[in-house]
C-alpha cells in the first residue's frame, strides 16, 4: 500500500504491475532526457550572441528534428502496446470471482463454488483493531489463492464504479448492465488494498477493497469452512 511522502508507484505484486513500473521508468527517463536537452538549448539561446547564417536554411537539421521525435515515439509506443496486449491476454483461470459495485459497498461471488458470496463494507473507525488502517479496512476481506490466474468479472448494480487495486496493476470500470473482465495474479501472500476510483456519489471515498492472498491449501480450507457454515 502507499506510504506517507511516497513519490513512486506502489510495490508490485503481480507480473503486470512489474511491467507497468518498468515502462513508467522507461518513459520517465525519455522525458527527463528531452527536458534536459530543451533546457540546455534554451539556456544557450539566452546566453550566447553567436549566430549562424546557414541555420535558417539547413535541410540536415530539419531532418534530424523530424526523424528523432518519430524514433522516440516508437520507443515509447512499442513497450506500451506490448503491455496493453498482456493485460488483455486471458488464459484458463484457476478461479472466477465476480465483483458488483453498490452505493457504497462491494459484493463478491465465487462462481466456482456454490452459494459462496458476501458483501464487503467499510469497517467503522471504532471497530478497528491496532494496526488496521482507517478508511481502508473492510468487514469481509476477499480471500484468494496466490500464484494462480484469477478471472475478475466486474459490474455494477446502480451507478458507475471502478474496481482498483494499484499493487496488482488492475483498474476496471463497473458499469450497470455490462460485465467487464480482467485477469489478476499475486506472486506473494499478503494484504493488498484498493478503493473505488470512479466518483459514484456522496460516499465514494468509503468503498475500500481488501484482497488477502493466501496459499492454495489454506484457500481450500477457507472455502470449505465457508461452505459448511452456509449450510
Amino acid at each position: 500500500m502507499a506510504t506517507p511522502a511516497q513519490l513512486g508507484l506502489q510495490n508490485a505484486t503481480s507480473p503486470i504491475m512489474e511491467e507497468l513500473i518498468a515502462f513508467h521508468d522507461h518513459a520517465l527517463m525519455i522525458i527527463f532526457l528531452i527536458s534536459s536537452l530543451v533546457l540546455y538549448i534554451m539556456s544557450l539561446m539566452l546566453t550566447t550572441k553567436l549566430t549562424h547564417t546557414s541555420t535558417m536554411n539547413a535541410q540536415e537539421i530539419e531532418m534530424i528534428w523530424t526523424i528523432l521525435p518519430a524514433i522516440i515515439l516508437i520507443m515509447i509506443a512499442l513497450p506500451s502496446l506490448r503491455i496493453l496486449y498482456m493485460t488483455d491476454e486471458f488464459i484458463k483461470p484457476y478461479l472466477t470471482l465476480k465483483a458488483i459495485g453498490h452505493q457504497w459497498y462491494w459484493s463478491y461471488e465465487y462462481s466456482d463454488y456454490e452459494d459462496l458470496a458476501f458483501d464487503s463494507y467499510i469497517m467503522p473507525t471504532y471497530f478497528l483493531e491496532p494496526g488496521e488502517f482507517r478508511l481502508l479496512e473492510v468487514d469481509n476481506r476477499t480471500t484468494l489463492p496466490m500464484e494462480a490466474d484469477i478471472r475478475m468479472l466486474v459490474s455494477s448494480h446502480d451507478v458507475l464504479h471502478s474496481w482498483t487495486v494499484p499493487s496488482l496493476g488492475v483498474k476496471t470500470d463497473a458499469i450497470p448492465g455490462r460485465l467487464n473482465q480482467i485477469m489478476l495474479a499475486s506472486m506473494r501472500p499478503g494484504l493488498f488494498y484498493g478503493q473505488c476510483s470512479e466518483i459514484c456519489g456522496s460516499n465514494h471515498s468509503f468503498m475500500p477493497i481488501v484482497l488477502e492472498f493466501i496459499y492454495f491449501q489454506d484457500f481450500e480450507v477457507w472455502a470449505s469452512y465457508l461452505y459448511i457454515v452456509s449450510l
